[in-house]
């Protein structure tokens, strides 16, 4: 595979927004930075666009998000799939690598393969078929019902809409090893499935800002929980692990995020616990890292939480579960607890409050890994991915 890359990069959601549109943008973004040629091919796109990269929308501008949304999540994919297909048909120049995204890339798949080209699935999530059955599991567990409307929702069609991609795709890049395992136990070659790596941006979320929480260490314990509010992400489980800690007399909780319906009536008491502080959706998630000693983030399921890359580059040290999928060493630069076991994240609470030696040994253990947590260093290994499938016949080796 040539030195400087040609990707085709097919999103099929609005490139920048929050969640996955902004690990799109950044993986576009940086691409580009390192060199290679980037067409990104999109809906639309919000906000300021990576530098470099050529973009070609596929819903015309005048729609905006009002054609999606009258199409519907599944045609507006399929749109997208259809639309991006016929630009890589009649692409004036050949591309080294096509990237696609969940249930929006079968078309492209199929197309990229007839011209001989490498397809990469990204799985920004487990195997859907394990998403759905823990997603479920959880928020039954919780006493919350998932409607039609929930991301987790059980969908057959696009069930099988994805397992067909997953199929057919040259390679299927896993963020965590908690993703690729739940491939690998449902029969996957294990050569098939790359693993890479997500971050952040240091542009945002600045080193000099992460020292800020020193000059006010006293007191008792800062958590934050970071992300949408809901049962897949864990907070019942956090809320419990805190109430029973030590850390509770006389710590605060902050919750941060937008609150899934129903799940808030199910918390009951659990939210309005002494020290606990729900403050919704924060648009600088990065002034609450530097003003908070931890990130809980007990999830059930999960692909790679950027939460868990910007908190640790802010020193803010990510007590998680072991499929929260974050980067770092376990026992230095992060604390993993057991999937669902919210016990032992009570026991890692408890450690650190008994231990603030140990609290701040490992917050700057943090910091020092900053740049092995960008979204530049991220890229690389996706890169690596690319050229690993690329310069091998047949399935790639896992690695």
């Amino acid at each position: 595979m040539r030195e400087r890359l040609r990707v085709f990069y097919s999103f099929p959601h609005p490139l920048g927004s929050p969640g996955i549109g902004r690990t799109a943008w950044h993986h576009v973004d940086e691409l580009a930075r390192a060199g290679h040629e980037v067409l990104a091919v999109v809906p639309r796109t919000t906000g300021e666009l990576p530098a470099g990269v050529q973009i070609r929308r596929t819903f015309p501008r005048a729609a905006g998000a009002a054609g999606r949304g009258l199409l519907g999540i599944d045609r507006a994919m399929a749109w997208h799939d259809a639309a991006a297909a016929r630009v890589l048909r009649g692409a004036r120049t050949g591309f080294d690598v096509v990237h696609t995204w969940p249930a929006g890339g079968l078309r492209t798949i199929r197309t990229a393969t007839r011209l001989g080209i490498p397809t990469f699935r990204e799985l920004p999530n487990t195997h859907t078929e394990h998403a759905y059955l823990v997603a479920n599991r959880e928020a039954a567990a919780a006493g919350v019902r998932l409607t039609a409307a929930t991301p987790h929702a059980f969908r057959p069609g696009r069930l099988a809409t994805e397992m067909t991609e997953y199929a057919e795709a040259t390679a299927l890049l896993a963020p965590s090893p908690a993703v690729a395992d739940t491939f690998l136990v449902r029969g996957h070659d294990p050569r098939k499935v790359l693993r890479h790596r997500y971050g952040f941006d240091p542009r945002h979320f600045r080193e000099e800002d992460s020292l800020t929480r020193e000059l006010d260490s006293g007191g008792g314990l800062r958590a934050l929980f970071m992300g949408r509010v809901e049962p897949r992400k864990g907070l019942h489980l956090a809320l419990r692990a805190w109430q029973a800690s030590r850390a509770a007399e006389n710590g605060t909780l902050t919750v941060c995020g937008t609150v899934m319906p129903g799940y808030r009536e199910a918390l009951g008491d659990l939210l309005t616990a002494p020290g606990v502080r729900i403050a919704g959706y924060v648009p600088d998630p990065a002034a609450f890292y530097a003003e908070h000693d931890v990130l809980l983030l007990p999830s059930v399921e999960e692909g790679s939480a950027l939460v868990t890359y910007e908190a640790s580059a802010m020193g803010c040290l990510p007590l998680v579960s072991a499929a929260a999928g974050a980067a770092g060493e376990a026992g230095v630069t992060t604390l993993v607890h057991p999937t669902g076991d919210w016990e032992a994240l009570r026991d890692h609470l408890d450690r650190l409050v008994d231990d603030p030696e140990l609290l701040r040994r490992m917050q700057h253990d943090c910091i020092a890994q900053r740049e092995s947590l960008t979204w530049a260093a991220g890229v690389a290994c996706t890169i690596e991915a690319y050229r690993t499938a690329g310069a091998r016949p047949g399935i790639p080796v896992y690695r």
